[in-house]
Formats: C-alpha cells, sequence, structure tokens
C-alpha cells in the first residue's frame, strides 16, 4: 500500500522529534573560524572525512588566512598541507582557483548568495548549501552520502541524485528545520545507520522506518 504524503509527513515529524533528541546540538564537525575558511574545508571534504581535513586545515590557514593569501599561492605549494586528504592535487587546484575568483569578483569576501558560490570551481550544490547554512543562517539541506542514503533508508526519496534528494526532503519538513535535519541526518549516518551494516539494533528510528532490520 502507498504512503499518502500526510503519512509521510507524520512520520518525518516523528522522525525529526527522536533526532531532536538524539542530537540536540547537531552541528558541522567541520572546524572553521570564518566562512572563507568553511568554504575551503568543505571543498576538501569532498569524499574525505571531516577529522581528515580538520588535522589539515590548522597549517593550511595559518599560512594563508584568507582568499588574497590563498590566491597568490599555486596548486604546487597547497599539496603538502592537504596530501592526507583524498584527491588532493584536484583540491589543491580548485581550492586556489576559488580564491583567484573570489578576489577578483569580490575583493575576497564570502558572498552571501548560492548562484555566485555555485560559480566557484569545487563548488557544488552540496557544499554551496553547507556554507550558506552554517556561515550565513540561511534555510537549506545539504545532501551528502549520509543524508542521501537515510532519506532512501526511510522512504524519504527513492533518488540517487542528490539535487532529487534534497528536493524530496524540502517537501517533507518545514524550513527553518532544513540546517538541523541534515547535520542531524549526517551524525545518525556516521554513528548508527552505517552504509554496510546499519546497527538496526540500536536505532531510535526503528519504529518509523520501513528499512528497518529488527
Amino acid at each position: 500500500m502507498r504512503e499518502t504524503l500526510k503519512l509521510k509527513k507524520a512520520r518525518a515529524e516523528a522522525i525529526l522529534k527522536e533526532l531532536k533528541t538524539l542530537y540536540p546540538n547537531a552541528a558541522t564537525e567541520l572546524n572553521y573560524k570564518t566562512p572563507f575558511e568553511l568554504l575551503i574545508s568543505t571543498i576538501l571534504s569532498a569524499q574525505a572525512t571531516d577529522v581528515s581535513v580538520n588535522a589539515a586545515t590548522p597549517a593550511l590557514f595559518a599560512k594563508y588566512p584568507n582568499a588574497k593569501a590563498l590566491s597568490k599561492a599555486s596548486p604546487e605549494e597547497i599539496i603538502p598541507y592537504i596530501k592526507t586528504i583524498g584527491l588532493f592535487r584536484n583540491k589543491a587546484k580548485n581550492i586556489v582557483a576559488s580564491a583567484q575568483q573570489l578576489v577578483e569578483t569580490t575583493g575576497g569576501k564570502l558572498p552571501n548568495d548560492f548562484n555566485a558560490l555555485l560559480a566557484l570551481p569545487g563548488v557544488g550544490r552540496k557544499t554551496a548549501n553547507v556554507v550558506l547554512s552554517n556561515a550565513f543562517g540561511r534555510p537549506a539541506i545539504a545532501v551528502d552520502t549520509h543524508v542521501g542514503r537515510l532519506a532512501r533508508r526511510l522512504k524519504f526519496s527513492k533518488h540517487d541524485n542528490p539535487d532529487k534528494v534534497e528536493k524530496d526532503l524540502e517537501k517533507l519538513f518545514d524550513k527553518s528545520e532544513w540546517v538541523f535535519l541534515h547535520h542531524a541526518l549526517i551524525l545518525h549516518g556516521r554513528r548508527v545507520c552505517k552504509s554496510r551494516k546499519p546497527d538496526c539494533e540500536n536505532c531510535n528510528l526503528v519504529p518509523y522506518c520501513p528499512s528497518s532490520l529488527v
């Protein structure tokens, strides 16, 4: 029997309530002091762990604290700082190019604008949403592998495409909850609803999860 939108929204509300109990202070686990640092950290975090990014960025930001400083570096100069992070060569090119573009277009200031962020090298919807929601407090759902996986397991979306998953989640949750939601889903995906072996026996979302193995 197909679940109606009304029932799905009721289930979404119950799950949100449970997530707020589990992760009341859910927030990004990337360490940053400025919007620019968050942008660079988020670009670096693609297909890498936040732990590896947080280990590399203190030295990187000490040397290149802002867009103007980073724009003057070459990718080869950046590589030693981020070589422990996956895809470091391509990311070195992207963060330098992004810094150069910011200096050229805004004098180095990070814009509070989705399309302007999306135009930067190495920035997709997820990265733009992370920056807008965390640095500027704008409602946004950043769909990474964890959010996408949980959205499908909870039957909130049937799509693999992150953009489509984002739209499906936006229909189910109030805009005021979007930022908390994606942070909480990421934490739950890392700690409980893992990719290869979800810990359904210790999951508080089991009563509302159509994919539960319990």
